[in-house]
């Protein structure tokens, strides 16, 4: 029975190794401390420290609203010395004034530098015309606060280009005024026909014929104003000259038009595109464009709108 009591030597060896690792581990909170030296951080070195942080925050916050303005403005500083000194020191006496007769002399008096009187002189030299105020802008070397200066006393006079059959004189005050404008159908009018009319030029020619197919047709000469980028002004200018003679609508069937189809209408768009698409998917096909209405996106002003190019098969 006293066998149970007796170790091998293996058994001994490997419990005397068990016991040396857990008293490794047991010591290992008692030495730690003597071996890594913490380091003691004393109440003035914390305010120093403290003191450090909000230098460095400020320069940052210091940075973040001014930086970018002081570097444009230390990059901007010499260019400006050097090439508008002479602008920034002469000053002149402002006139009304037409700048297409307009003597050096009379440049000169407005207190503008003879570089840039001589780039004038060379623009009329070579045909070249103000046809309004803002073609000041044009001119390369004026500073842009004496563009703004000069603005309110530009006076451009109209020009006789032509007599029309009375005999009575055609003025032309900017390039793309025309002389006796023929009416035009809106449905029908190329590009040529839209630049005979006053203030549209080769843009907004191709604009509006380009929105009119886009629309399918024009149902209202009003709708001729809601082209991208006329001004009110010369759509005014325009409207006695237009007619409203040929109603040729392209209609969208909402029964098959897919959503690319109609996302393409100026009216329609992807949005009111989409609903139509699930309304169909939910109730199936429309019966009449009246059932339209009872799509939550669609007010009685918005319908009148877009009911003229829809239809159902």
């Amino acid at each position: 029975s006293n066998s149970y009591f007796i170790f091998t030597r293996k058994e001994r060896n490997g419990t005397i190794f068990l016991l040396l690792i857990i008293l490794l581990l047991i010591s290992v909170p008692v030495i730690y401390p003597f071996l890594i030296k913490e380091k003691i951080i004393k109440p003035a070195d914390i305010n120093k420290e403290l003191a450090e942080l909000q230098i460095r925050s400020k320069d940052t916050n210091r940075y973040s609203r001014n930086d970018d303005e002081d570097h444009y403005k230390n990059f901007r500083q010499p260019y400006t010395e050097k090439k508008y000194s002479s602008i920034l020191t002469v000053k002149g006496v402002v006139f009304y004034f037409d700048p297409n007769t307009l003597p050096p002399d009379g440049w000169k008096k407005l207190g503008i530098r003879d570089k840039t009187i001589q780039t004038i002189q060379n623009f009329i030299s070579k045909g070249g015309k103000f046809r309004e105020p803002e073609d000041l802008k044009k001119i390369w070397g004026l500073h842009e606060d004496q563009i703004q200066r000069l603005l309110p006393y530009v006076k451009i006079k109209e020009t006789a280009v032509d007599l029309s059959e009375d005999n009575k004189p055609v003025f032309q005050s900017n390039k793309y005024e025309r002389k006796n404008p023929q009416p035009i159908d809106i449905n029908l009018a190329d590009t040529i026909q839209f630049k005979g009319l006053p203030g549209i030029g080769d843009k907004l020619s191709k604009r509006i014929v380009t929105f009119r197919e886009k629309l399918g047709g024009f149902y209202s000469i009003d709708q001729v104003a809601e082209t991208f980028g006329l001004p009110d002004s010369v759509f005014q200018k325009i409207k006695p000259y237009l007619q409203y003679k040929t109603e040729e609508l392209k209609l969208i069937n909402i029964n098959t038009a897919t959503i690319d189809e109609l996302k393409m209408h100026p009216y329609i768009r992807y949005g009111l595109g989409n609903a139509i698409i699930q309304y169909r998917n939910q109730h199936g096909n429309f019966s009449n464009i009246t059932e339209l209405r009872r799509i939550m996106l669609i007010n009685d002003d918005f319908y009148s709108r877009i009911s003229k190019y829809l239809t159902v098969k």
